[in-house]
């Protein structure tokens, strides 16, 4: 069975776009922007748990915390 110049052409694969790599690209956005506002979101919800944290420590801030100037002497 011959195939003809005109049946070869109609059966030649077309040339594939690049739509496969803007499809990509587009993932890499939304991924992207949905781990911006999972951020946001996590900060936002957990803000007065840090505040608090961040006044308590500034209020009373730990004594033992560190080296004391006893010990730096004798070693």
């Amino acid at each position: 069975m011959t195939i003809s110049p005109e049946e070869s052409e109609a059966l030649t694969p077309t040339e594939v776009t690049n739509s496969g790599s803007s499809e990509w690209a587009r993932v890499g956005i939304v991924a992207a922007a949905s781990a911006l506002a999972g951020g946001l979101a996590a900060a936002w919800w957990y803000r007065k748990t840090l505040k608090t944290l961040r006044q308590s420590q500034e209020i009373d801030p730990d004594p033992e915390f560190g080296i004391s100037s006893d010990q730096a002497e004798g070693d």
